[in-house]
């Protein structure tokens, strides 16, 4: 499996964008999807997840602006609204397999907020 995202780019404060992601490849063995986003100089975290029958989870400083979706077995989006500067990272697609400890990532993305 391998996962492509897009979408990434630069946005002004209070902006949005949305961020698509694909899978290629056995998309039966795919299992949660997720964005995680990574900011110069600090840890990798968890923006959005959402299993293959729907359920949603948020990092805390995205809930209520960023909105996961799942399409279909393969394809997620994440519609990213009222964006702010603290946003800017690297933004990852993520998945993982049926099968415990198998997991997927994407080359990142970039998006960038200006104030």
């Amino acid at each position: 499996v391998q996962l492509q995202a897009s979408g990434g780019g630069l946005a002004q404060a209070g902006g949005s964008l949305r961020l698509s992601c694909t899978a290629t490849g056995n998309s039966f063995d795919i299992n949660n999807m997720a964005w995680w986003r990574q900011a110069p100089g600090k840890a990798r975290e968890l923006v959005a997840l959402v299993s293959r029958s729907g359920n949603k989870q948020y990092g805390d400083s995205v809930k209520g602006r960023f909105a996961v979706s799942r399409v279909d077995a393969k394809n997620t989006h994440l519609q990213m609204n009222n964006l702010k500067p603290e946003d800017t990272a690297v933004y990852f697609c993520w998945a993982d397999g049926t099968m415990a400890g198998v997991q997927y990532w994407g080359r990142g993305t970039l998006v960038t907020v200006s104030s």
